[in-house]
């Protein structure tokens, strides 16, 4: 129990003070470069993980209403994996997850009603006066790692085009997901069981 409120309150506490920064000191499109492979890039996004989205309000309901399902669902699994007295393995990967899913969807059920509008022109004020920019579960994303480890063309027999590895731009949020889900394939013998530990 310790080890899941210690990973997710960390992550939680991170992910939320570095997006607050970020969106009430850069503009939309503002960046700081550390070296050629490592920028932190403020942008926002109303969509998945890494910047992804689909259809328009719609769209952005649907998905708000799935990521809180799926986070009601990893919180059930993390609590029988506490109460199995599962490996820690298994506590962090599935903490991780579900710290992850919900940094991100603290930022689509609230930055909308507590920030005002981030643009290219003004930086978002925090609780301004006029209200929000959008409603609940309608809140952007704000996303600022980007890593473009590797520029250049493709060969031309692969068509000669000019590409960048790698290209999403992703937040804290993003990162535990993904470092969650590669634990959770590294030892899925572990966390979903073996014949010796069938429940784990």
């Amino acid at each position: 129990m310790k080890r899941a409120v210690v990973i997710i309150s960390l992550i939680l506490l991170v992910d939320q003070i570095l997006k607050i920064w970020i969106k009430t000191n850069m503009l939309i499109g503002e960046e700081y470069k550390f070296a050629d492979w490592a920028i932190i890039h403020f942008i926002e996004n109303r969509g998945m993980a890494f910047g992804y989205e689909f259809g328009e309000n719609w769209g952005k309901l649907i998905l708000s209403i799935f990521r809180i399902a799926t986070i009601v669902g990893i919180f059930i699994w993390l609590k029988r994996l506490i109460k199995a007295k599962a490996k820690a393995i298994s506590i962090t990967c599935v903490s991780l997850i579900f710290a992850g899913a919900l940094g991100n969807m603290i930022d689509s059920a609230f930055y909308g009603l507590i920030f005002s509008e981030s643009n290219y022109n003004h930086v978002a004020e925090f609780l301004p006066e006029a209200g929000g920019y959008d409603g609940f579960l309608f809140g952007n994303v704000v996303d600022m790692f980007y890593f473009p480890l590797i520029k250049g063309n493709l060969p031309e027999w692969l068509g000669g085009d000019y590409f960048i590895f790698f290209r999403p731009i992703f937040n804290l949020a993003d990162a535990s997901i993904s470092v969650g889900v590669g634990l959770l394939l590294l030892f899925q013998k572990t966390v979903f069981g073996t014949k010796e530990n069938p429940d784990l």
